[in-house]
């Protein structure tokens, strides 16, 4: 789920595999403050800081780096009082209110990477706790509370959820759970889209294939999260739809689905109304880690190649969601983050945000620092676009792609 929240909630245009909210203008601006120290990335947060600091510290602890404290205690302080969190509040000292905008999203992947991190029980049992409050009665979540329940937003809880050590079939809503959300927003068998997840039903309840929303429903049906430990998955390529009364069955039906879409190219495209179809990074990574969590092996592997190939200069302009996204799929595919094509992800990654607190050696108790620090270069509120932040993005919620491509 991806740079993918940065479109979702972007101002009357609205991201994470999921996964984002788009790049803004990183000059200064007497209308907005400097940005805090220990926040990843030089972009305005105001839609996706919660969102990339929490891809950024899942990345870098599937990368086995140890994330700066001040960069964790900035996402802990993040958090409101009843739980939830808000994309960025320039200033965590004063309470939240019916004016901070808080979301499912930035939530429920803050909730991920604490629970990576461990250490963070009293908030994320908070977090956890405000999203099973904002459940719908189908069972799934939308963006904002009383949103209309959607593929992206309800998988990415899913995950939470798993995180926390709950058991997601079991948290229901006017007796439906997150699976039963999930298999209601899977297209039939039948005719195009074929096994596909929508992003939310159109308004005449019809279902259109969504691959951003295909790749978070595949992990959401799976029960898994944005953090994708390889070789889990049954190791079987999904071939074929078959009715799906099961979320394992629907996981199979949309991992089916990404297969086919991935298999002339390697990746997926952005289709942009009026414009050229251009590759859609982030969307591709999302689509690795969801076929990697199935066991659908081979073409995830494929895929990341392609990426690695590919996906450089993208990852550079996207910022740490874009980075962090491409880390994920390097560890749920078995790959060396640190050699993505002759480019060390974590390093530049880790570049993006806080320098470490110096350390006493045991030795002589003087400060230390590591060379490789520096001071640093996936309905909602306004819900009428279907783009989600993190262009990059999980993902996950970054990759300014639509969420209501065609696939």
């Amino acid at each position: 789920m991806n740079v993918r929240r940065s479109a979702a909630v972007l101002a009357a245009v609205a991201v994470i595999g999921a996964a984002a909210p788009a790049a803004a203008d990183s000059s200064p601006s007497p209308s907005r403050p400097a940005l805090p120290s220990a926040l990843y990335g030089d972009t305005d947060p105001q839609y996706d800081g919660v969102w990339r600091q929490s891809l950024a510290l899942l990345a870098q602890h599937a990368a086995d780096t140890e994330p700066p404290k001040a960069a964790v205690d900035w996402l802990t302080g993040q958090q409101c009082a009843d739980g939830s969190f808000a994309p960025f509040r320039a200033d965590p000292a004063a309470a939240c209110d019916a004016k901070t905008m808080v979301d499912t999203n930035q939530t429920a992947a803050a909730v991920q990477a604490l629970a990576a991190l461990g250490g963070h029980d009293a908030v994320t049992d908070k977090a956890v706790g405000w999203l099973k409050s904002v459940q719908n009665r189908d069972g799934g979540w939308g963006y904002t509370k009383g949103g209309a329940s959607d593929t992206n937003s309800t998988s990415v809880v899913v995950g939470a959820l798993a995180a926390a050590g709950e058991q997601p079939g079991e948290v229901k809503k006017g007796g439906k759970s997150p699976y039963d959300a999930l298999l209601g927003l899977e297209l039939p068998c039948e005719g195009e889209g074929a096994g596909a997840f929508a992003f939310q039903p159109e308004k005449n309840g019809s279902l259109t294939a969504n691959l951003d929303a295909t790749a978070a429903g595949v992990l959401g049906s799976l029960g898994q999260g944005l953090l994708v430990e390889p070789g889990k998955g049954d190791g079987a390529a999904a071939t074929g739809c078959e009715k799906a009364t099961t979320p394992e069955q629907a996981a199979a039906n949309g991992a089916a689905h990404l297969v086919g879409a991935l298999a002339a190219k390697g990746h997926l495209l952005a289709v942009t109304p009026g414009a050229e179809d251009q590759p859609d990074f982030g969307n591709t990574a999302d689509a690795v880690v969801a076929l990697a969590a199935r066991g659908d092996a081979a073409q995830a592997k494929k895929s990341y190649a392609w990426l690695e190939t590919n996906a450089g200069d993208w990852a550079a302009q996207s910022g740490p969601a874009g980075y962090a996204q491409l880390i994920l799929a390097a560890h749920a595919t078995g790959a060396d983050p640190r050699d993505f094509g002759g480019t060390d992800l974590v390093k530049q990654l880790t570049a993006t945000g806080p320098a470490a607190a110096p350390e006493k050696t045991a030795r002589t108790g003087e400060e230390t620092k590591d060379e490789e620090e520096s001071d640093s270069p996936f309905g909602v509120w306004w819900f009428v676009g279907v783009c989600l932040v993190a262009g990059i993005g999980i993902g996950f919620l970054i990759s300014n792609r639509t969420k209501r491509q065609q696939p």
